[in-house]
């Protein structure tokens, strides 16, 4: 099906005139600023933080693009993958008249940034194996329907979804097409950012706070056609991205073996974990993960929970979530954290 940006845009973003920054004006690196009304002097400390960072990122931008496999012009970098989801919402759905897809169970921020813009959310709940009903999501779709999401490897489930069903998607709907892919680097499914090209509505999401262990900073990547970064940049902040959240993340892409090696560990460990809980009775199952998590299902999952929460070990109760009951979600852990969470468990097993 025939995919127009211009068509699924909101009309004033068409139209709208992005606020042009001092460093959009002057994007050279030395001169005599005196443009942005900064402080000449640095601060306190020592570090030169009193300039504005680069608003577009694009430093960081042509050092990650051949990581990925992209043109840096194909890159969006927001505060956290939240940002672009925001964005790319307000961008495409006119509040109360327009509407999006969201998959069950599923990442949770869809369903709120769809709340926040007041735009209504469509929920096609994934199968029993955690897979796309294709023809109910296509026969969902509305002429006011935006965005369907897809997070792969899913979350709660940490399983892929299959690949045919997110191309059957592409192919059919004229709307953007969002794929997750915030645990991509535990999955043994490559990118859907090889496919970028090919499909002008598909768009990639990905994130450095899961593999590359920088939660804190606050950090996600989006990628995309030229056309819909151009949009996300133009309705974007200023300034997303602080200078020195930059400065660490060029001093982070320098290491892709050491992230690689933190995936080869936790994936052994995933292993290794996954094999200790099926030994304890109270497990009930455990769904296959794609992701740095496994989804397990419990005899009586909220005493289980309780007497975790009681040793100060902290998982996440899923079981109130569709297609979810009774399960845990846990996150694999450092060999030494993962033992004392396979001994905890066999401790509640005694004293349930």
């Amino acid at each position: 099906m025939a995919f127009s940006l211009e068509k699924i845009l909101r009309p004033h973003i068409l139209s709208l005139v992005p606020y042009s920054s001092a460093r959009d004006e002057y994007t050279g690196k030395e001169g005599i600023f005196l443009d942005a009304n900064e402080n000449p002097y640095a601060a306190a400390n020592g570090q030169a933080w009193n300039r504005y960072p680069d608003p577009y990122q694009w430093a960081i931008k042509e050092k990650l693009a051949p990581i990925k496999g992209v043109r840096p012009s194909q890159i969006f970098l927001g505060n956290g993958s939240d940002e672009p989801i925001d964005l790319l919402v307000r961008a495409t759905c006119t509040p109360r008249e327009d509407n999006m897809i969201l998959l069950p169970p599923t990442y949770g921020m869809y369903q709120v940034s769809a709340e926040i813009n007041d735009v209504a959310a469509i929920k096609v709940p994934l199968t029993s194996d955690f897979q796309i009903d294709t023809e109910k999501v296509l026969a969902a779709i509305t002429p006011h329907t935006k965005i369907i999401w897809v997070c792969s490897p899913n979350n709660p489930s940490g399983n892929s979804v299959k690949r045919e069903a997110i191309y059957a998607l592409l192919e059919q709907f004229s709307g953007l097409v969002v794929v997750d892919e915030a645990y991509i680097d535990f999955s043994d499914e490559p990118s859907f950012t090889g496919e970028l090209d090919k499909y002008p509505n598909l768009v990639v999401l990905q994130t450095f706070s899961k593999a590359w262990g920088l939660a804190s900073l606050r950090l996600g990547m989006c990628f995309a056609s030229e056309e819909i970064i151009k949009v996300l940049n133009k309705i974007k902040p200023p300034y997303n991205l602080s200078g020195a959240t930059q400065q660490l993340l060029l001093e982070a892409l320098n290491h892709v073996e050491t992230k690689n090696k933190m995936v080869r560990d936790i994936l052994a460990e995933r292993a290794r974990l996954g094999t200790n809980l099926l030994s304890l009775a109270l497990v009930k199952k455990i769904y296959p993960s794609d992701a740095n998590f496994l989804l397990v299902a419990f005899e009586n999952a909220s005493a289980v929970m309780q007497y975790l929460i009681d040793q100060k070990i902290i998982v996440r109760d899923r079981s109130k979530v569709l297609l979810c009951d009774g399960c845990l979600r846990i996150t694999v852990g450092t060999t030494e954290e993962n033992d004392i969470l396979i001994k905890t468990l066999k401790e509640f097993a005694v004293v349930a």
